[in-house]
């Protein structure tokens, strides 16, 4: 009876041991640790993959838009620089074209720029280009476009002007730059026309708007 009774009881003590075992095992342990459950989206899920290349295109079209600005401003006077003006003059004669628009383009020339660079120095100068730009601006709309084409010279597009308007308002803006007092004295504008009709080209607008702007200044040199 001993003997038959002895298994059962080895049985038993093996069994109190692994529960005592398992009982001091630390809960966090991979044996126990029940699994986790698996995101909803997983790490290659096509929607925010998506997602993710939409906010970067979007970013980086705005950084291009940013450039594209940039390349076409004038850093110093906040306007259109040579590029964006001309940029702004194909898109205008293009619509002048379709819709049989008028416009004027007139452009205007610093006298006496450099030397006042030389003698008083850069700073001097960039206060002279930055009042021109604010006398101009006082004498155009808004829908109007004022341009650096380069050191001393600009251009404004001016929209819906007959040549006798666009020549008495070429003159109204050198009588508005002429006004300008500083602590130096010398610069003078002079200014040129050309009128944009349904057959004007770009280039040679701005080739007609300059010579007419030479033979002004010329003539302004015999004034008294």
């Amino acid at each position: 009876m001993t003997k038959k009774k002895r298994p059962a009881r080895l049985a038993k003590t093996l069994n109190k041991a692994v529960a005592k075992a398992n009982a001091a095992r630390p809960r966090g342990s991979a044996a126990t640790q029940a699994p986790k459950r698996r995101s909803s989206l997983a790490p290659n899920d096509p929607k925010r993959t998506i997602r993710r290349l939409n906010t970067q295109l979007a970013q980086a079209l705005a950084r291009i838009e940013e450039l594209q600005a940039s390349a076409d401003t004038d850093f110093l006077l906040g306007i259109p620089n040579r590029r964006g003006f001309e940029r702004e003059l194909h898109r205008s004669i293009a619509f002048i074209k379709r819709y049989h628009a008028s416009g004027a383009l007139i452009v205007l020339d610093v006298d006496r720029l450099k030397p006042i660079n030389d003698a008083f120095g850069h700073a001097a100068g960039d206060q002279v280009l930055k009042a021109i730009v604010a006398a101009l601006s006082q004498h155009v709309r808004s829908s109007d476009v004022i341009g650096r084409l380069g050191g001393d010279e600009f251009a404004l597009l001016l929209w819906n002007l007959t040549e006798t308007d666009a020549r008495a308002k070429a003159v109204s803006l050198e009588q508005a730059v002429d006004n300008l007092t500083f602590t130096f004295d010398g610069r003078k504008v002079t200014a040129g026309v050309a009128i944009l009709g349904p057959h004007a080209e770009p280039g040679r607008a701005l080739e007609q708007a300059d010579v007419a702007m030479y033979v002004r200044k010329l003539q302004r040199r015999n004034e008294p």
